[in-house]
């Protein structure tokens, strides 16, 4: 990433405090066009000139004070760390590539402050003789000196004391341990200690033998490998084909060569299950991150890595930043969830990240779904990535047995109720046959929504465009911003009493099921029952050793959870996601049916699942119904290519937001009307603008338009333009955001 040009911005020290602040440096005529970003300099500092380190983040023409004021670099720093370096570097492609700022970027490549306080382990130790310290106590104790008394007379009798019980079982103070110290009697031991989130695990993985399909993926990973091919690889295997056997193989042929692994999984949900496979592979080398850890335990997870303590990572997208010195391999499961789009700017997606990191390190990504992605699949049908298939279940095991049923004909039928008759007989059998069954609901909350069946008035939040959702404690709560209220009895609008809730939540199935089975042990899994740290872990761990019959919950229960007891999934409301105004509804909605159907049938027993739905007709739950993704994806491309959407084509919203409603609206007018001319030479569409699908959120009003075009580039170039017009112009409190191939519409 050379870049010609006389200046060079840098920062001092890679920390989060410092990470807006540049300071700009003259580059003399035998260093021109040789400094590089993320490279580390040597700089004079300071009103001293203290010789100091710089991290380059820009080097350009573009004097930012007056030339004679700035001072030179005095050269390129020796054994620059090359972790910092190629963070740097990543971050420098994630601003060109996705807009943002380079400080931005920067503080998600570099996501772990250093000003973190580490956790330490004081010890007091005695080093007076047993006789000069009864001498000392003696003294003391004469003297009235009774703090001093204390503490020598707990180590003349234990030797060695822990600091913190000095202070406070001892009401030692400091400054009585530090006299001690200074008259040589005393000293204190300091050990940093790693806070360690899978410490205390005991799961031995027991050793499977690969089947052949399996074994060939390992065998041409392995030789690509040792032959230093490094490519992208896409695993494409059924539910329950075993791509984690295949992933631990790989990390343990990557381990063995004295590099290390990452590996991405898309929900934290699944961090507990997948990280017990590979603590039980390999041990206490393997680390998690996740947002329920505190700042401190992944400080100090990525200070291990540092450090070279472990071998494996395993976490969302942020585990994608960990500090390895020797990247081998990185792992992206369930390549096809949209949680690995970031919403924060810079809006990143892992996968492309992925692709950037694996050759910055000369390393392997392998990506794996049973339903990847269109674009997964898309790059692997045009030969950048490397395609390998799973189509069989390990140990032998079948795909389920799917039953679509039509909710049209249930109510034809007189049959109200949420479940079908044939989820019923089922749900009966298996209760009487001791076995699990899972059912999936994409909703969470007690009721939905409210409205008034007079008038038809619903209830908004008052800052945000959307309705508030209705829970059993009595409250209605926006799920944007927070804004709660109690519920009303009468309409606001007419006074009638007709006024309740029109959906299901996962809350109200769970109370439909205790009615119709009491003796059914029952267990809800949704945002509003894991809201503690360890709230995942313990509904899982009670489903996994058989203290649940029964387990509800919204998307995370469907999501690449392995329980070998359960022979039934329901899927309440197979096309409620159709109803989304998006293009990928189809999509998603094909993988969200295809990964619920693959949780039935994943032990010796064969699986059932019932797919209730409006809308059976419909291709994509008719492929899911058949686990047919091949099928699905020539019907959904021949969509994309017609009204270009990605893989097709690409995408790029642009997103006004401001307090001011109509300055966001001339904002949306002024900068479609300045790119409009050039966009239509370069054969780039314009939709919009248009008040986005939520016009209003925590009182800030939206507006929204697309640029769509083949050409990837053309809309970077175009973004350029616009940012450049913002910067000109000056935009007050208005902000412009900038999304390429967006996972959900504004």
């Amino acid at each position: 990433m050379s870049v010609e040009g006389k200046y060079v911005n840098l920062i001092i020290d890679i920390s989060h405090e410092k990470l807006d602040r540049t300071f700009q440096y003259k580059i003399p005529g035998h260093l021109l066009g040789k400094i590089q970003i993320g490279m580390v300099v040597q700089v004079p500092f300071g009103k001293g000139g203290k010789i100091r380190k710089g991290y380059v983040m820009e080097v350009t023409n573009r004097a930012l004070v007056e030339e004679e004021r700035m001072k030179w670099v005095e050269g390129i720093a020796p054994h620059s760390p090359v972790v910092e370096e190629r963070f740097i570097q990543l971050a420098a492609w994630m601003r060109e590539h996705y807009g943002s700022t380079m400080a931005a970027a920067l503080k998600v490549v570099l996501p772990v402050k250093k000003t973190i306080k580490p956790k330490e382990k004081k010890e007091i130790h005695l080093l007076y003789c047993m006789e000069e310290a009864k001498e000392k106590l003696f003294f003391f104790m004469k003297k009235k000196q009774t703090a001093r008394a204390r503490l020598l007379e707990a180590l003349i009798e234990e030797k060695t004391l822990s600091y913190e019980r000095a202070i406070a079982q001892l009401k030692v103070s400091s400054k009585v341990i530090q006299a001690l110290c200074e008259m040589g009697g005393i000293e204190v031991s300091t050990e940093q200690i790693y806070r360690n989130p899978v410490k205390g695990w005991n799961y031995v993985e027991k050793e499977k033998t690969l089947s052949f399909e399996q074994e060939a993926i390992v065998k041409g990973f392995i030789e690509d490998d040792e032959k230093e091919i490094r490519k992208v690889y896409l695993i494409h295997g059924v539910t329950g084909s075993g791509k984690t056997e295949v992933y631990m193989e790989m990390i343990r042929h990557i381990i063995k060569t004295g590099r290390q692994a990452i590996v991405l999984i898309p929900e934290i949900s699944l961090t507990y299950q997948t990280a017990m496979r590979f603590y039980g592979k390999f041990g206490d080398r393997v680390s998690i991150v996740n947002s329920k850890l505190s700042k401190g335990e992944k400080y100090d997870q990525f200070e291990r890595a540092r450090r070279g303590e472990i071998d494996v990572m395993i976490g969302p997208r942020s585990a994608l930043f960990t500090p390895f010195s020797n990247l081998g391999l990185i792992i992206i499961d369930e390549e096809h969830e949209g949680t690995y789009k970031s919403e924060p700017l810079p809006k990143y997606h892992a996968r492309e990240v992925g692709v950037q990191l694996s050759k910055l390190w000369g390393a392997s990504l392998v990506l794996g779904s049973a339903t990847p992605s269109l674009e997964a699949y898309y790059q692997a049908q045009i030969g950048n990535y490397k395609l390998y298939e799973l189509k069989n279940r390990a140990a032998k095991g079948s795909l389920p047995f799917v039953h679509v049923v039509d909710l049209r004909e249930e109510l034809r039928r007189g049959n109200r109720s949420v479940f079908s008759k044939k989820l019923k007989e089922l749900v009966e059998d298996r209760l009487k046959n001791k076995e699990q069954i899972m059912l999936f609901l994409n909703r969470r909350g007690y009721a939905g929504f409210l409205s008034c069946r007079s008038c038809g008035y619903v209830i908004n939040c008052p800052h945000c465009d959307v309705s508030l959702s209705a829970h059993k404690n009595g409250q209605l709560l926006c799920h944007y911003c927070g804004y709660r209220m109690a519920k009303l009895p009468l309409c606001p609008k007419c006074s009638s009493k007709y006024i309740g809730g029109m959906r299901l939540g996962t809350q109200k199935v769970e109370e439909m099921l205790k009615n119709a089975y009491p003796e059914a042990r029952i267990l809800r899994m949704d945002t509003d029952t894991t809201g503690e740290k360890e709230g995942y872990e313990k509904i899982l761990s009670l489903f996994a050793n058989k203290e649940a019959d029964i387990l509800i919950g919204t998307q995370m229960i469907v999501k690449g959870h392995d329980f070998p007891l359960v022979t039934l999934v329901g899927v309440l409301a197979a096309d409620m996601s159709l109803g989304v105004g998006d293009y990928r509804a189809s999509e998603r909605t094909f993988q969200l049916l295809t990964q619920a159907a693959g949780r039935a049938g994943r032990g010796e027993k064969p699986g059932e699942v019932v797919i209730q739905t409006y809308n059976p007709e419909h291709y994509s739950i008719m492929a899911a119904s058949k686990q047919d993704y091949k099928a699905f994806y020539a019907q959904e491309m021949e969509y994309r290519k017609l009204l270009g959407y990605p893989p097709a084509a690409h995408l790029m919203a642009v997103l006004i937001e401001s307090p001011d409603k109509g300055a966001g609206e001339i904002w949306g007018k002024e900068l479609t009307k300045y790119i409009f001319h050039e966009a239509k030479e370069k054969r780039v569409s314009v939709i919009g603008p248009t008040e986005a699908s939520i016009g209003k959120i925590n009182d800030i009003y939206r507006q929204v338009f697309y640029l769509k075009s083949v050409d990837e580039k053309k809309l970077i170039f175009l973004r350029d333009r616009m940012e450049q017009y913002i910067e000109g112009r000056g935009g007050g409190k208005t902000r412009v955001q900038f999304d390429f191939d967006p996972m959900n519409p504004y």
